[in-house]
């Protein structure tokens, strides 16, 4: 042991490596139960299509949600979107978000993903529960969906899906390889034979190196599972300073491609999402001058404290906004108004060239 009490790297190393052996030894034997009907899944009386991923941490599920969903509307579909509501109130005995026009839950009980999506989707009910045969049942009942979308639901095996959709980070689709908990893969990547298609999520516009090896890698580990690319376009509005503004009601969306609106902009960042990092560099590619910045964890509750750390730590290195994600603002809207200006920065997906492919798929498997 070390003078602090922590075993050496290498022990602590070997260890993790252990356990991360059992662990992808369960999640194999649990696959293949599955698969051989040991334990049969739960049909809803609709199609279910799963939008997940492999990795635990930010691989882009929720705009990705908030897209499908939105197409597969405009197509004609009776959409539900069903989440787990992580950490929300309601997570365990389920409940109704929205009914696709009026909000029933704020994000401390829905949970901060549920509550985002129920605010910028219109006429897409929402539900949040950890039993998603027994909310899908509550969807079936209130709502008669022709689809349901399961929010984060990869490993869900109880329940069966018509499409799996599986994300996955461009850059590093399988973070550093290993399982849970030496690494971030939450089952072995041999998991990806079962999705239906995979899309690559944060891919550069034009060329991108990464995005083709990532590609030619999942197509091996995978064969004749279509692989889509997708990018993040990030957009930003302005919470006037005082203002009483409600996180359903978005200001005015200002370009991101405009340098007028970021120049000089002296803004201090804070954030509580599963990829902070990315989120600062989003934040310093639009142009803004970061004068310093505060993480916290995924999904973080901000409480009174944690605000007044913040807005003391943006006052001391000579801020003038603060600025964070949309995740965040969806926690903290509903609190006191700030003293500052706040720009909140969100995130559209983009299939750009390839937009009508994966709608077009999507639908074919729906009607199928």
């Amino acid at each position: 042991m070390s003078s602090k009490g922590k075993p050496p790297a290498p022990l602590l190393a070997s260890l993790l490596h252990v356990i991360s052996i059992l662990y992808s030894a369960a999640q194999r034997l649990r696959a293949a139960c599955y698969r051989h009907r040991v334990f049969p899944p739960r049909e809803l009386p609709c199609k279910v299509i799963s939008i997940g991923n492999i990795t635990v941490g930010g691989t882009g599920k929720t705009p990705v949600t908030i897209h499908v969903a939105a197409e597969i509307k405009r197509a004609g579909f009776n959409v539900v979107i069903i989440s787990r509501g992580y950490k929300g109130g309601a997570e365990k005995q389920g409940g109704i978000v929205s009914d696709g026009r009026t909000l029933y839950m704020d994000a401390e009980r829905a949970g901060d993903e549920p509550y985002m999506i129920a605010c910028r989707l219109n006429d897409i009910p929402v539900i949040v529960g950890k039993n998603r045969f027994a909310v899908g049942m509550l969807a079936i009942e209130k709502f008669q969906p022709d689809v349901i979308v399961l929010d984060d639901a990869f490993q869900h095996l109880k329940l069966k899906r018509d499409l799996d959709l599986v994300l996955l980070d461009h850059m590093r689709p399988f973070g550093n390889t290993h399982l849970l908990p030496r690494g971030i893969l939450r089952e072995p990547v041999s998991a990806l034979a079962r999705s239906t298609a995979c899309i690559l999520t944060r891919c550069r516009t034009g060329a991108d190196e990464a995005a083709m090896s990532s590609l030619a890698e999942i197509q091996m580990l995978a064969p004749g599972v279509p692989v889509f690319t997708s990018s993040h376009v990030p957009y930003w509005y302005v919470v006037q300073k005082g203002a009483h503004n409600s996180f359903e009601v978005v200001p005015d969306i200002l370009s991101p491609n405009d340098p007028d609106q970021v120049n000089h902009r002296k803004v201090f960042c804070f954030s509580g999402i599963a990829r902070n990092d990315d989120f600062q560099q989003t934040v310093k590619e639009l142009g803004f001058n970061v004068t310093g910045l505060l993480e916290f964890p995924d999904h973080h509750r901000y409480s009174a404290k944690d605000l007044a750390t913040i807005l003391r730590c943006a006052e001391n290195r000579g801020a003038d906004q603060l600025i964070t994600t949309e995740k965040d603002h969806a926690r903290i809207a509903n609190r006191c108004p700030l003293p500052m200006e706040l720009i909140v920065v969100g995130v559209k997906v983009s299939f750009e060239d390839r937009e009508q492919d994966i709608i077009s798929f999507i639908k074919n498997r729906l009607q199928t």
